[in-house]
């Protein structure tokens, strides 16, 4: 059996996560990460986020259908194990969208403990989208540096712990439906067209940072956050949209003309994610760059 200090030269290590992460596939591929896929659940199929289904399908089926979202089966994760054991992986890093939106951190957890000899740790990020997105990238980056697993863990949850989340969206409707809803439940006078700056809190929920009137001042109001990060301190920016991509390019400008923007990463969110928000979404994931190298 492995010990987690028993870290060798000799170690191969794998870095999990899964679609809610929302990384591109050229940068997956790029730093071999291993995605578990979600599952978008129609009333006549079933799709893998990301592997089935675009972000635009669901959205354009929308008005039809919301479908309902689910973790990955525990079959898949046994598969993905079981894979990387027989190609001699001593160390999994497991690095999953927040306890407090999914089951996917509690299933991976349960499943991995029946692997005795793979040291397997599995870290909840308090979070979604990018946020997660970010945690996974840089621990990849600092394993192809260091190709030493206790720093390749220290980086993902120091990357989590300064990550701070910030969305709009069009209506709350689709977060209600899904009952992803948190603490922003009963916050909002959607017939006065008030609209909450949603982010999430350390139990990875949903929570209403600020209200403003209408949809141009939430978009204002969410470049005012990103200059208010980024004013004093290298920061690296993601700028994520379900379906509102001109919207989200112009905060991506913002944040690419900033002095103290370093890397700003650009996407749509998976098809999973736009499940629960609709079509409008407008992310900002913003961290500190601490000791990167």
């Amino acid at each position: 059996m492995f010990s987690k200090d028993n870290i060798a030269s000799n170690d191969k290590i794998a870095i999990v996560t899964d679609s809610a992460c929302d990384l591109e596939p050229d940068i997956i591929e790029q730093y071999g990460i291993q995605v578990l896929p979600l599952h978008i659940i129609y009333n006549d199929r079933e799709y893998r986020d990301r592997v089935d289904i675009t972000p635009q399908e669901v959205y354009d089926r929308l008005e039809e259908e919301v479908p309902k979202t689910s973790l990955p089966s525990p079959t898949e994760i046994y598969e993905l194990f079981n894979r990387l054991h027989e190609e001699k992986f001593t160390h999994v890093l497991a690095i999953h969208l927040s306890s407090g939106l999914s089951g996917t951190y509690q299933t991976v957890s349960k499943v991995a403990e029946e692997y005795k000899d793979m040291v397997i740790e599995v870290i909840d990020s308090k979070t979604l989208s990018m946020g997660l997105g970010f945690s996974v990238l840089e621990a990849a980056k600092e394993l192809q540096r260091s190709l030493n697993f206790e720093e390749v863990k220290r980086r993902a949850k120091e990357t989590i712990e300064h990550m701070k989340a910030y969305y709009v969206v069009c209506t709350l409707e689709y977060l209600k439906k899904g009952g992803r809803i948190g603490y922003v439940a009963g916050t909002v006078g959607e017939l006065l067209h008030i609209k909450p700056i949603i982010s999430i809190n350390s139990e990875g929920k949903y929570f209403t940072v600020a209200k403003v009137r209408g949809r141009e001042q939430s978009l204002r109001k969410l470049a005012s956050i990103l200059k208010e990060h980024v004013c004093d301190t290298l920061s690296n920016v993601a700028i994520v949209h379900g379906g509102a991509e001109q919207e989200a390019r112009n905060l991506e400008k913002i944040a690419k003309e900033h002095k103290n923007v370093k890397e700003v990463l650009f996407g749509q969110i998976s098809p999973a994610l736009g499940v629960h928000t609709g079509p409008g979404l407008v992310g900002l994931l913003v961290y500190p760059v601490i000791g990167c190298h």
